[in-house]
């Protein structure tokens, strides 16, 4: 039975057994029945307003009450949460400015069961706090464009035999029909497990490609763990790829010892890393931060390249400007020459094309935050312990910030008087201090790939009215067919 109609019916049962208990109740209501809380509804008792969240696509949800109840806040209860809802490019500058001062990273509850080690099936050990994560990679610079330009040649190369080995020997009556879904999924979980881990044996990862699909969905769902289930699988998956991680860094220690190759990647770099009292990191700590690393460089980098390849199959005057800019690029280089910096630096339209993919459709819906000190926004009062949602869909397609929202137009990226859209209406890698550190990392993911394709193929979309489906994960319902005429 589909997992989706298997965690319905769960919820559903949910639902039944607290009905009676929700008439006598009525909407949960704040401890503190004197705090002025924003506007809002709490939902269901237990489950609160969890279904419609995760089924109802969480841009709709979060749209469906700014007009309800305030375009600024509104609370509600989401995976077991409390939550504020903060909206707005305010509410993206308020949130931004006072990371320090009000918040921390908090991972909802199916992503810390899914991110953690269990030493102990009585007592799990505590969730490794996602600060803790960051710090690991931004310390020694991994992810500065600095460090990555020594990478670049490497991305590039794996590229390019990526694109000939999946995509250049498929050929019907001089035609590649081709899906590029699962083809960026496989390339990008390729290019992660090379720069964060130092395996060059892409087969070796890349069988788990639908390992990786199974923790993504699993990250937002109800948790409800047997057999069928949506939780029940990403757990399975989880299992899997902690089991082949840690093999891979059984080889990386043995490697490393044996002083016979130089290790700069960020599994190595985890290996030796000590604490303040001298202590090394527990292997099966480092196995859940690299898990994470790569989920984060894997499902969101996969589905911005997915749909930058359908926006420009729908819009060939786009692709054109595209193909000129990435054309003179290639012609000032000699034969067999890869990509560099510079050139990276030149892709200044195509970088307004991915930002104008990433607004219509965002890799990343949002992320949650746990308050530390209750504090005061808009009027309202949002007490400790409570959740913060932040997510980019209050502003991506609101008219007030963008003409024409619907309309796929790169142009708006450009400098008019002042470059791009107004500050805080676009902020697909979040701001702040915690700004997505891998935004560099995925810029050059995405560009290269986008020089490589366009240089090689022309395509067009074999369904044209594909349906999207996936709340938190955009996906193409049939993997997003193209034909590939090449140049």
């Amino acid at each position: 039975m589909d997992a989706t109609l298997l965690s319905l019916c769960a919820a559903a049962v949910f639902l039944l057994s607290f009905a009676l208990l929700k008439l006598v109740l009525g909407r949960l209501r704040s401890d503190d029945p004197a705090a002025n809380l924003p506007p809002g509804s709490f939902g269901w008792p237990v489950i609160g307003e969890s279904l419609e969240f995760l089924f109802g696509k969480p841009e709709n949800f979060v749209g469906k009450r700014m007009k309800k109840y305030s375009k600024d806040i509104f609370k509600t209860k989401i995976l077991g949460e409390k939550t504020a809802v903060i909206c707005g490019p305010n509410g993206h500058k308020f949130l931004f400015s006072n990371e320090q001062n009000y918040f921390t990273a908090f991972r909802p509850h199916p992503m810390q069961r899914l991110f953690r080690s269990y030493r102990s099936s009585k007592a799990p050990p505590t969730q490794i706090p996602r600060e803790a994560e960051t710090k690991v990679f931004k310390s020694p610079g991994f992810l500065k464009p600095e460090a990555l330009v020594r990478y670049l040649e490497k991305m590039s190369l794996t590229t390019q035999a990526q694109l000939e080995s999946h995509w250049g020997g498929h050929k019907t009556k001089g035609i590649n029909e081709v899906k590029a879904f699962p083809f960026a999924k496989t390339l990008t979980l390729t290019l992660a497990c090379r720069f964060f881990m130092g395996v060059d044996k892409p087969e070796r990862i890349a069988k788990f490609v639908k390992h990786f699909d199974d923790i993504t969905l699993g990250m937002h769902c109800l948790i409800v763990n047997f057999p069928g289930t949506t939780f029940y699988r990403a757990s399975k998956a989880a299992a899997a790829i902690r089991e082949e991680l840690s093999k891979v860094i059984k080889e990386k220690k043995e490697a490393m010892n044996s002083g016979k190759k130089q290790m700069q990647d960020i599994l190595a770099h985890m290996i030796v890393a000590t604490d303040p009292t001298g202590s090394y990191m527990p292997e099966a700590e480092i196995v859940d931060k690299i898990m994470g690393l790569l989920v984060a460089g894997y499902s969101t980098v996969s589905t911005a390249m997915t749909f930058v390849m359908k926006y420009l199959g729908e819009n060939p005057e786009v692709y054109e400007k595209v193909l000129e800019e990435h054309r003179e690029i290639r012609g000032k280089k000699k034969e067999g020459e890869v990509l560099s910096w510079e050139d990276i630096n030149k892709m200044k339209y195509s970088w307004n094309v991915v930002c104008e993919v990433m607004r219509l459709t965002p890799p990343l819906q949002g992320t949650f935050r746990e308050v530390l000190t209750e504090f005061t926004y808009a009027g309202y009062t949002i007490p400790k312990g409570w959740k913060v949602y932040w997510t980019v869909s209050t502003t991506n397609k609101n008219p007030e910030y963008f003409e024409n929202p619907e309309k796929f137009d790169p142009s708006r990226y450009e400098e008019k008087g002042e470059t791009g859209p107004a500050a805080y209406t676009f902020v697909p890698f979040g701001g702040g201090t915690r700004t997505c550190p891998g935004k560099e990392y995925a810029r050059l993911a995405i560009l290269t790939f986008l020089h490589n394709v366009v240089i090689r193929f022309r395509w067009e979309l074999v369904c044209p009215d594909e349906k999207i489906f996936g709340d938190m994960m955009p996906t193409p319902r049939h993997g997003l067919p193209i034909r590939l005429t090449p140049h």
